[in-house]
């Protein structure tokens, strides 16, 4: 719509703080400036359903201890920490992090007869919100032992490998912040 008014904004900036400020100012053939207008309502209307539901989702999980531990991980804020809690429910039904990792369906396919083993891609027979609440959690880590995983894999057998075998390792963590309320790794120790 603004590229047929000869009007040109950068996109990863459109809708920040000066992108916002451009589109306030723009002046353009009325049909065209009432059609940014209600577009920049309906944006702030979402955004704003948005705020209010992070605040409930925030208020409703502040005294779950798992909540607060598992928001500690990187790359895991409260959006991902109240999917891991509301996903998994009770964590205690897992006895080990490899079954709460094979649940979500982030353990490779398995098959063997006889002699034969072939393991394969990752089953994804699970619950599809907590892989993608991982995979994403995992995205934008930087620092840290998940991203020393994820280079150190990354350069052997490629991003996407990587990226899995890191959130494998993320929803092990996850699993002992729910189980103990804390993650001892990210403990820092008194010198």
């Amino acid at each position: 719509m603004l590229a047929r008014q000869g009007v040109t904004l950068a996109p990863s900036d459109m809708f920040g703080a000066a992108g916002r400020r451009q589109l306030d100012e723009l002046r353009l053939d009325p049909p065209f400036q009432a059609r940014v207008l209600s577009l920049l309502r309906l944006i702030d209307a979402y955004t704003f359903e948005i705020d209010m539901v992070g605040k409930r989702i925030s208020a409703e999980l502040n005294h779950h201890a798992g909540f607060r531990a598992v928001q500690a991980l990187p790359g895991v804020g409260p959006v991902l920490g109240a999917v891991f809690v509301a996903e998994i429910g009770d964590v205690t039904r897992f006895t080990r992090p490899q079954q709460l990792c094979s649940w979500a369906g982030m353990t490779p396919r398995h098959r063997e007869s006889d002699t034969k083993v072939h393991r394969g891609r990752i089953t994804k027979q699970g619950n599809n919100l907590v892989r993608w609440a991982a995979v994403e959690a995992v995205q934008r880590v930087h620092h840290g032992p998940l991203a020393a995983t994820k280079a150190r894999l990354a350069a052997r057998r490629g991003n996407n490998i990587a990226k899995v075998a890191a959130a494998r390792e993320l929803l092990t963590l996850v699993f002992y912040g729910l189980r103990d309320g804390h993650i001892r790794c990210l403990a820092t120790t008194p010198t």
